[in-house]
């Protein structure tokens, strides 16, 4: 059985104890993240004085799918998650999407990076007072990194690709101890994993945690990201609804582990897995580059569950970034009144950055592969908002001029309402075994997996239960750390 290492180190963890009592750092637990309820009357006091991106320890209980959406001050409430009418996907089914924007830095990957980090440091597996948190990441997983190591008073070197959004760049310069371009774009991750291996080279005093291996990136989904999607159903579903299933950009592959927490409660749901057109490694062993900021290619990240994996589709990168001038140029919330769009869903569309877009339109391709109507369910998730992306926008007003009422009506008919079912495929076990065995070329070739592990991961009934099995010994270290740090 896997599991995640939680052997405590005690000088090193005592020194991690002091420093965060010299700090003022209280640390959730995952319980308490799930459920704010759970979060003790002193620290929401507290939290009323602090703004959402504050660099404040105690936006660690931020990290939840549950604030209240609120820049400043706020509390807490119920998930946070918007419905994508028939007018915007067209398709009957019922689309759900959780909304990323109000985490702190406006995207759920400083919860991924919580996950990571946390049980490092609370066994004192790592020393925040002596060690450096590398984060590699095709975006928003380094920030998200680099805040809560700036949060929990670790430094940190924040790695991601030279062409990803300018706001990336201009807010890791104020957060991060060192932040570092790596050559191209999204699809660009071995240039990543090329960095991290020079940095381990160095001889300096580093921890390299790196997303796309990292199961506490996995579990920090499986049980907050899954717990989140449950309530929303247990809320919208109604007499005669079905739960069809979640369709996800795998990125990292840590968000789709939602799928294996709500496999485990409605058997039926299928997970579909998305990646871009352009480089459709899933999909037919292909590679290429691409436009979809948030998500990275050309590998199957050790994390993800691909025995779990039902379907997969590509999403072509050009429909995201018309999609993006729609949803967000005057013209296109014009255009989209015009077609029957609530108001109050236009006045939302910038909650969706770019992987958000795409995962809408996998989830409106899954709903017409299938055929399903108004009485089935389909969730999805806004990673970002378009917070993270405006600069993108005066490029497109560069590069391609005014966004017209013609571009509007082309985005709207082709691009959005015209979503197919083409680049699709349905998983049987033999395509299953496929894309797992792509992990063996990055894994074990290049990043020092084993054969064994690698055959364990399909072979061992008990490989990914075993860590959905941590989270009371995780809560408990948390726990009994914070006890020992006495600021509660």
């Amino acid at each position: 059985m896997a599991k995640i290492d939680l052997t405590v180190i005690k000088d090193r963890q005592e020194r991690a104890i002091q420093r965060a009592r010299e700090r003022n750092i209280i640390i959730p637990t995952f319980a308490q993240q799930r459920n704010p309820e759970l979060i003790p009357a002193k620290i929401k006091e507290e939290l009323k004085g602090i703004g959402l991106w504050d660099i404040h320890p105690r936006n660690l209980f931020r990290i939840t799918w549950k604030n209240e959406p609120a820049a400043f001050g706020g509390g807490f409430g119920g998930v946070n998650y918007i419905e994508l009418p028939s007018s915007l996907t067209g398709t009957d089914a019922r689309i759900f999407a959780l909304v990323g924007k109000w985490f702190p830095t406006g995207a759920h990957k400083v919860g991924a990076a919580f996950g990571c980090l946390v049980p490092r440091l609370v066994t004192g597996q790592f020393e925040p007072t002596t060690q450096k948190a590398v984060w590699p990441s095709t975006g928003n997983y380094c920030r998200g990194g680099a805040y809560d190591s700036a949060l929990l008073a670790c430094n940190s070197i924040a790695i991601l690709p030279e062409g990803m959004s300018k706001e990336r760049f201009e807010w890791l310069e104020k957060i991060a101890g060192e932040v570092i371009a790596t050559p191209g774009s999204e699809s660009n991750v071995k240039e990543i994993f090329d960095k991290c291996w020079e940095l381990r080279k160095s001889g300096e005093d580093l921890m390299i945690f790196n997303q796309f291996e990292e199961f506490g990136n996995y579990l920090w989904h499986y049980e907050l990201t899954g717990h989140a999607m449950e309530e929303i159903l247990t809320q919208e579903m109604r007499a005669g609804d079905e739960f069809r299933g979640i369709a996800l950009t795998t990125g990292s592959a840590g968000t789709i582990a939602c799928g294996d927490y709500l496999k485990q409660r409605y058997p039926t749901m299928k997970i579909a897995a998305s990646e871009a057109l352009q480089c459709p490694t899933l999909l037919q062993n292909g590679f290429g580059a691409h436009r979809i900021e948030g998500i990275g290619d050309k590998h199957v990240p050790w994390i993800h569950n691909v025995k779990n994996t039902d379907l997969i589709t590509a999403i072509d990168d050009n429909d995201v970034v018309k999609i993006v001038r729609l949803f967000n140029e005057p013209e296109g919330k014009a255009y989209l009144a015009k077609q029957g769009v609530p108001e109050s869903v236009i006045s939302k569309l910038d909650l969706m950055g770019f992987s958000g877009i795409a995962n809408m339109l996998s989830a409106v391709k899954m709903a017409k592969y299938y055929g399903m109507t108004n009485k089935d369910v389909l969730l999805v998730v806004l990673t970002d908002s378009m917070e993270l992306y405006n600069t993108r926008i005066d490029e497109y007003r560069k590069d391609f001029g005014p966004f017209t009422i013609t571009d509007a009506a082309e985005a709207y008919a082709a691009s959005l309402m015209g979503e197919s079912t083409d680049n699709m495929l349905e998983l049987s076990e033999f395509e299953r075994k496929r894309v797992h065995n792509l992990k063996y070329y990055t894994w074990v070739e290049q990043q020092g997996k084993t054969y064994e592990e690698i055959l364990a991961q399909w072979d061992d009934p008990d490989y990914w239960t075993g860590f959905q099995g941590q989270l009371d010994e995780m809560d408990a270290l948390i726990n009994e750390f914070n006890d020992r740090v006495g600021l509660l």
